[in-house]
C-alpha cells in the first residue's frame, strides 16, 4: 500500500475539479433521460437549457453541485486510488507484468501508474469500478434525484432523511444497472486509454509536465468516448431506476422493457451527446490532473 495518501489526495483533486467543470452536463443528461412519454421524443438539449434557465437562472444548470462533490470527490479519489493499487498488486503477477523499455530519453515526463497486459487493465478498471460503484451507490441515487426535477428536495440533510427512511432496498436502487454500466466501461477504458498513452508516447517522447499532461489528457479523451459509447444503454436503465418511482422501472428487466414500449431504440441512447462530451471532457481533466499531480510528488523523491 504505498503512497495511498497522494493518491488519494490526486484523486480527490481530479474529481474536485472535473465535478465543478461539468455539473451542468450531468444535469441536463439526467434531465433528458428521466422521462418517457411521446412527447419525450421532441425534448431536445437545446430546450432542456431553456426550460432551465427560464426556472432557475444560470444557477439552475449547477443544482445537484453539492451532492455531485460529495459523491465524486471520494468516489474519483478511491477510484483512481484503488485502481493504482490494484494494478500495483497485479503487475507482481507473471500473469499481468508487461516488460518496461528503460531506455526512452526523459522517462521522468512519462506516466507513472503501473504497467499490465491488456487483460490485466480490463480486470483492473472493472473490478475496482464496480466496488466502488457500489459502496457509493447511495450517494449516486442521491446525486440523481437532486438533478432530477421530479423530486422537490431542497436541502442534502432532507434528502439523506428520505432516502434513509425508504430502507437499505431503495440505496442500493439502480445498483444492478451500475454495475452493467461501469465494469465494461471502467475496463474499456483503463485497456484503451493505456494503450493510447504507450503508443503516443513512442511516436512523440514528452519532455516536459506540459507535454505529459497533453498526451495524458488526449489518451483519456479518446479512451473515455469509445467506452462512453458502448457502455450507455446501461446508463440510460439506471437513471430511470434511480429517478422513477413507477411500479414499471422497479426492477431492471421492466424497465428495459418500458424504454423500448415508450421510446423504441432511441430510448436507449437518450442523453448520449451529454454523456459523451461530459466523459471525453471529465476524462481529459481527471486523468491528467491525476497523472500531473503524482508525478509532481514523486520528482522529489528522485
Amino acid at each position: 500500500m504505498k503512497n495511498v495518501g497522494q493518491q488519494m489526495t490526486s484523486g480527490a483533486v481530479s474529481g474536485l475539479t472535473s465535478t465543478i467543470a461539468l455539473q451542468p452536463f450531468d444535469l441536463l443528461k439526467t434531465r433528458l433521460q428521466q422521462g418517457d412519454s411521446v412527447q419525450d421524443r421532441n425534448v431536445s438539449v437545446l430546450k432542456t437549457i431553456r426550460e432551465v434557465l427560464n426556472s432557475n437562472g444560470m444557477r439552475g444548470l449547477w443544482r445537484g453541485t453539492a451532492p455531485s462533490l460529495i459523491r465524486n470527490v471520494p468516489g474519483v479519489a478511491l477510484y483512481m486510488t484503488g485502481l493504482t493499487q490494484l494494478r500495483s498488486i497485479m503487475a507482481s503477477s507473471q500473469y499481468f507484468t508487461v516488460t518496461i523499455i528503460h531506455n526512452q530519453p526523459n522517462a521522468t515526463h512519462s506516466s507513472v501508474l503501473p504497467k499490465l497486459t491488456n487483460t490485466g487493465n480490463l480486470v483492473a478498471g472493472a473490478t475496482t469500478r464496480v466496488g466502488v460503484g457500489l459502496l457509493m451507490n447511495p450517494l449516486t441515487l442521491l446525486k440523481a434525484r437532486f438533478e432530477s426535477n421530479i423530486y422537490a428536495y431542497q436541502t442534502l440533510s432532507g434528502a439523506f432523511a428520505s432516502l434513509f427512511r425508504s430502507g437499505p432496498t431503495e440505496l442500493l436502487r439502480g445498483v444492478s444497472a451500475a454495475s452493467l454500466r461501469d465494469a465494461p466501461y471502467a475496463g474499456i477504458f483503463v485497456v484503451f486509454y493505456e494503450a493510447l498513452k504507450r503508443n503516443a508516447s513512442l511516436v512523440v517522447t514528452p519532455t516536459s509536465h506540459t507535454q505529459s499532461s497533453i498526451l495524458h489528457s488526449g489518451s483519456a479523451a479518446v479512451a473515455g468516448a469509445l467506452a462512453t459509447l458502448a457502455t450507455h444503454p446501461f446508463d440510460v436503465v439506471k437513471t430511470k431506476l434511480q429517478v422513477r418511482t413507477e411500479n414499471q422501472y422497479h426492477s431492471f428487466a421492466s424497465t428495459v422493457q418500458t424504454i423500448w414500449r415508450y421510446r423504441g431504440i432511441r430510448g436507449y441512447f437518450d442523453g448520449a451527446s451529454l454523456r459523451l462530451s461530459r466523459k471525453v471532457l471529465s476524462s481529459a481533466i481527471g486523468w491528467a490532473v491525476y497523472e500531473f499531480i503524482l508525478i509532481v510528488f514523486k520528482k522529489p523523491c528522485q
